[in-house]
């Protein structure tokens, strides 16, 4: 993983999940290693109002693992400024046969090594264009 101040902010955060999703649908490796890959020890997630931690995104690893979703990540806009990126990208996932497309207002904040600090998330399901 790169820095965030190494990388075109949009790109920054489409490789960002991308690559964490990657990860945990590749092999049996350890979920916790994999979020600690990813995320600072501290990680606080706001998500639609719901305070997520290093433990609950551990235990969210598990459906994702379970349902093995497509996805594919269209960021319209970013912005980053020293630590802090903003971005407004739609996930584009596809899952069990359905197609679903979630946008997602973005406001996060990294440490040096690009691992995620802390964010929030405004999210909203729009129609499904076309699978992943």
């Amino acid at each position: 993983m790169r820095p965030l101040n190494e990388t075109e902010p949009g790109r920054f955060i489409a490789d960002f999940y991308t690559s964490f999703t990657g990860d945990l649908l590749r092999g049996d490796e350890d979920p916790a290693l994999i979020v600690d890959r990813y995320h600072t020890p501290d990680i606080v997630q706001f998500a639609d109002g719901i305070r997520i931690d290093r433990d609950k995104l551990i235990a969210h690893t598990r459906p994702v693992r379970k349902n093995r979703p497509t996805s594919r990540v269209e960021v319209h806009e970013a912005v980053a400024d020293g630590d802090r990126l903003a971005a407004r990208y739609t996930l584009h996932v596809r899952q069990r046969g359905k197609n679903l497309s979630i946008e997602v207002y973005f406001f996060g904040r990294f440490a040096p090594d690009g691992r995620m600090r802390q964010a929030h998330m405004a999210t909203r399901t729009a129609p499904a264009d076309a699978a992943p």
